[in-house]
């Protein structure tokens, strides 16, 4: 049988969701209590890649396994799971759907602080000089992406993808006018770091450090921008996977 986990984690602690030799990360935190519960290696296989320092409020991984092992399963895992992850609950599913390649979107937000706040620390990313930006500017920077199809102006060098297009479905700047920002962001798939270096060329060109001009032509042209900037993962959050065959 093949089973769907929606899951939360905070990502402080972990070197991204991916296991990786010399890192620990959520995939392998998950694992290892698997395999002490149920007494055996079941691999796992998540909907995406989020980077080091990177939250998620919702995500999704899938595993197979012979047995029937819904009932108690989030409840016991949880007890044995680090607090920084939890699982939030567990469906038997067809055996052909795939975390990954199945989910029809994903959107993600961009937390952003302007007043020195101790409990926000590693969950929200501090830069008072966002408040010196203009606000529309960067709303039409956000709008302006919307025309596009082909994103790689932002994403990070050395990627192994096959293809730059997205297909985006939203992209908004929220100011909640009391110090607080949030940028909101869903597309049916997303390259490595396109998040993080889309709040920067918006934060950019709000502090007039590069013109909408450029953005337009970096995208016609599909080509990196001059000044680039990848915000800090601590402020990215992994906000809701959809599919058509899982609630």
């Amino acid at each position: 049988m093949r089973y769907a986990v929606r899951i939360a984690y905070k990502g402080t602690s972990f070197s991204g969701w991916q296991s990786q030799k010399n890192a620990y990360t959520v995939q392998e935190a998950i694992e290892k209590v698997m395999a002490l519960r149920y007494r055996q290696h079941i691999p796992i296989t998540g909907c995406c890649r989020t980077d080091k320092g990177v939250h998620a409020f919702d995500s999704v991984f899938h595993f197979d396994n012979d047995e029937n092992i819904i009932e108690n399963f989030t409840y016991s895992l949880n007890k044995m799971l680090p607090t920084d992850i939890v699982l939030k609950n567990i469906k038997i599913v067809s055996t052909d759907f795939h975390a990954r390649f199945d989910a029809i979107s994903r959107s993600y937000i961009y937390r952003i602080h302007t007043f020195k706040n101790p409990f926000k620390q590693d969950l929200s990313f501090y830069y008072p000089l966002i408040l010196k930006a203009d606000f529309d500017k960067m709303q039409e920077v956000a709008n302006l992406l919307l025309d596009y199809n082909e994103f790689s102006p932002f994403c990070k060098t050395n990627t192994d993808v096959k293809t730059m297009k997205c297909s985006l479905k939203g992209c908004r700047w929220i100011n909640n006018e009391n110090g607080n920002f949030e940028f909101h962001i869903k597309s049916d798939r997303f390259l490595r770091g396109m998040v993080r270096m889309i709040v920067g060329a918006c934060i950019n060109a709000g502090l007039e450090k590069i013109s909408i001009k450029e953005i337009r032509n970096s995208m016609n042209k599909q080509i990196r921008l001059k000044t680039d900037w990848s915000v800090p993962a601590h402020g990215l959050y992994l906000n809701n996977v959809k599919y058509l065959t899982l609630d």
